[in-house]
């Protein structure tokens, strides 16, 4: 019943010489798609891994006869479409070739850009990506970050072969357990081919490293304005204290006013004055208390902490070089002394 209701489905279908291939094993290549395609004629382009989950493949033929008689075949033949043992169900696609609208993310380069899901910035350290990705070839830098998409890294190959290797075998899967915390559930990588083709690192930190050059200045906290303390040689933080902390507030979902922080931040002493202000495309506020005990043990609690339920404006702290802010009222920023 299903075989002929299948059967039907596929000839009610309007010719194309594009195939469209579903229920491909996760880790079906080019070549495996190639070698179950290719003794019905010429393949002139293909496309895979899509699909939501991403097993699913078009196949080009370079004539529409050469895709009518592979389609007919599987319809009528006894013998299933099968790639590493699993069945493969094969119909005309409603396109007419293959348009491949690159975006800059498709177009293979040495460097990649790597999503990490499941995770926060501070559970995959880059020592952890290094040893991933040095696999698959020499890992000549490695830049981390974080955007709205999560948390990123570039991983620089030496070149597009080794790049393009790297993103075929990992592109979907997750990084080992036993190389992440014991609370981390787990983490999985989503890769695509960055613009860039040599990364400009600046210092060797936790957040970025350039493995070709070990004459490079080390900085704790070089990349992207980390909020993370220096760490000295015993692994204990360096950073100098103030009364005036410096928040950068992550994933952003919800309007985060002064007296939204104030209340936050209130639990903790008397809050002098609250600035708010937008950096390099983050928003982030400075906090100011009467001394630096106080401010000390508003950062301890304090770090880390979401204002919201699930994740949500999270905070990341660092003591500010400021001592007394200079705030004007009625605007993004309050003067709390001239309210009590």
């Amino acid at each position: 019943m299903s075989s002929s209701g299948q059967t039907q489905f596929r000839y009610t279908q309007t010719p194309s010489k594009v195939v469209h291939l579903r229920n491909l094993p996760w880790e079906c290549v080019e070549e495996e798609l190639i070698d179950l395609c290719k003794r019905f004629g010429k393949i002139v382009n293909t496309k895979s891994n899509v699909g939501a989950n991403r097993n699913q493949a078009f196949v080009e033929f370079a004539d529409l006869n050469q895709a009518i008689s592979m389609v007919s075949y599987y319809a009528s033949s006894s013998e299933p479409a099968q790639i590493r043992g699993k069945t493969v169900y094969i119909q005309y696609s409603n396109r007419h070739e293959i348009v491949n609208n690159q975006s800059p993310g498709d177009v293979p380069g040495n460097v990649l850009l790597v999503t990490f899901e499941g995770v926060e910035s501070h559970e995959v350290s880059i020592d952890v990506i290094h040893l991933v990705f040095s696999a698959f070839g020499f890992v000549h830098k490695i830049a981390t970050f974080e955007k709205a998409a999560g948390f990123q890294a570039l991983v620089q190959f030496t070149d597009v072969e080794t790049a393009s290797a790297a993103r075929s075998a990992l592109d979907g899967r997750s990084i080992p357990r036993y190389l992440l915390s014991a609370h981390v559930g787990s983490c999985s990588l989503r890769m695509s081919y960055s613009a860039h083709t040599d990364l400009n690192i600046k210092f060797q930190s936790h957040r970025s490293r350039d493995y070709t050059n070990p004459y490079l200045p080390v900085n704790q906290t070089a990349m992207d304005g980390s909020m993370q303390p220096a760490l000295g040689a015993d692994g204990k933080k360096v950073e100098s204290q103030s009364n005036v902390l410096l928040g950068l507030i992550e994933n952003m979902q919800y309007a985060v006013t002064v007296d939204v922080l104030h209340t936050v931040f209130s639990a903790y002493g008397t809050v002098q004055k609250i600035a708010i202000f937008e950096k390099n495309g983050s928003t982030q506020a400075l906090i100011q208390y009467s001394d630096i005990p106080t401010a000390a043990m508003a950062k301890e609690a304090l770090e880390g902490h979401c204002i919201y339920d699930g994740g949500y404006c999270k905070l990341r702290l660092s003591y500010s070089r400021h001592t007394d802010l200079n705030v004007k009222v009625h605007k993004i920023c309050c003067f709390f002394e001239m309210c009590t």
